[in-house]
């Protein structure tokens, strides 16, 4: 059993896994960088230990460090968090060379799914549709060239590794593919130190949707429904809701099908999300996130299932509680990103409530949010019945908050919100640049 563990991570993700490990009896020790020493996971946490300089090259990257800090603090497991090391194989094995226990899949599972290419061929096999493009990396003009005649322009260039929009090009004429190849390489090689890249059929304002699934490593998966993701911007999601609007039922239980397979045949050990791009009637295969994700809350609302507690205690060799035949989805969960625009100190924090309403955050009065991480500081989650309900009990919780001294997306989050598109749920990842043209 688990008695004490540590967090490799930082900020909400890091403060959401102290809560967890607190309801579990668990003691929890976190790290931190220079810059992050009044973080609140640091405060939170039984205790912390500073790994480095402010870079996370230095700091949150540096695996040896994370390893020696929960080897002397005398932790039996180590949470990756989300990003960061997350979905690294080999810091995952280093993990369990070092006799501690890793929240999360086997390493081997990890690096098959991190390679797109490979994950491609292994979602084909389960029975998945996949987009067409080209059945392995490509790394010259002639085969690009040749995999883009046989899907039809345009195509998306993506990196095999990582995500997040880096390494990514949309090529929409021939003679650019050679240029943006190169590009998405070198963006690739910096970003996840492995320039391999592949070409799908780029799909035009689909819908992006993704299943939550928890397993245990023995081939049980259970599904907790699917989330809809498509409001983004430049790759990055702003806004996540459960269920998705553009998910018919007959779609539903084809994805779950597909998706059960999947993970059973991996024997997918704790959380995890498969992604799909959704066109009209037709969906297809993106990627697996071999992970927890920042948007787990929705998911967390509709199922009444805490996933990162059912994914520690999965980890450390117990039963999964959930029973996949018996999942009940029950009303509408739908989030939103709060991201600061601007570094600086918080001078004023107002926090919504009431029911239905979760804020998960790291941010508080009297905090300076720093330029060296990603810009969310804080998710604010609402539940309701139904959709139309969801959408205004969020406007509400929107208008309550309130974060002086940084400039926020706050008030942007409202005009999406607002929007008719968004209220009517028939659009697609294209919608934010249809609402802020000039951005």
């Amino acid at each position: 059993m688990i008695k004490r563990l540590l967090i490799a991570n930082r900020g909400e993700i890091a403060v959401r896994i102290i809560r967890a490990c607190r309801e579990l009896g668990i003691e929890t020790v976190t790290v931190y960088s220079t810059a992050d020493k009044d973080n609140l996971h640091v405060k939170m946490a039984d205790k912390a230990v500073c790994i480095g300089p402010a870079p996370s090259s230095k700091s949150y990257l540096n695996a040896n460090a994370i390893i020696t800090a929960a080897l002397r603090t005398e932790c039996q497991a180590i949470h990756p968090g989300v990003g960061f090391l997350s979905e690294n194989a080999d810091f995952a094995r280093d993990i369990e060379k070092a006799g501690l226990i890793w929240i999360g899949p086997d390493p081997k599972t990890i690096e098959m799914l991190g390679d797109k290419v490979q994950a491609r061929a292994t979602a084909l096999k389960a029975g998945l549709p996949i987009t067409p493009g080209s059945d392995g990396a490509i790394d010259n003009e002639k085969d690009a060239i040749a995999v883009a005649e046989k899907c039809g322009l345009p195509v998306i260039i993506k990196a095999a590794s990582g995500g997040g929009g880096k390494g990514m090009r949309i090529v929409w004429k021939k003679e650019d593919l050679a240029e943006n190849i190169k590009i998405a390489s070198t963006e690739a090689l910096a970003n996840f130190a492995d320039g391999t890249i592949y070409i799908e059929k780029y799909m035009v304002n689909p819908r992006h949707v993704e299943l939550q699934i928890l397993a245990d490593g023995k081939g049980n998966v259970s599904v907790l429904g699917e989330r809809d993701c498509s409001m983004q911007k430049n790759h990055q999601k702003l806004i996540e809701e459960s269920p998705s609007p553009a998910v018919s039922q007959e779609m539903r239980q084809k994805m779950t099908e597909g998706a059960v397979k999947l993970f059973s045949d991996l024997n997918y050990r704790g959380a995890g999300t498969i992604e799909f791009l959704v066109s009209g009637n037709d969906f297809y295969f993106m990627e697996v996130n071999a992970r927890i994700q920042v948007e787990h809350p929705v998911s967390e609302f509709v199922s009444g299932i805490d996933i990162i507690r059912e994914q520690i205690r999965v980890c450390d060799g117990q039963n999964l509680e959930v029973n996949p035949e018996n999942v009940e989805l029950k009303g509408w969960a739908m989030e939103a990103r709060i991201n600061a625009r601007t570094p600086g100190k918080i001078t004023n924090l107002q926090i919504p409530g009431g029911p239905g309403i979760r804020f998960d955050s790291f941010i508080y009065q009297g905090y300076s949010v720093l330029p060296h991480y990603d810009s969310m500081i804080a998710k604010l989650i609402a539940y309701d019945t139904d959709r139309n309900r969801v959408i205004q009990k969020l406007l509400c919780a929107l208008d309550e908050l309130v974060v002086d001294g940084i400039q926020t997306n706050i008030e942007e989050q409202k005009q999406i919100l607002k929007s008719k598109q968004f209220v009517g749920g028939n659009f697609g990842t294209s919608l934010y640049s249809e609402l802020f043209p000039s951005t």
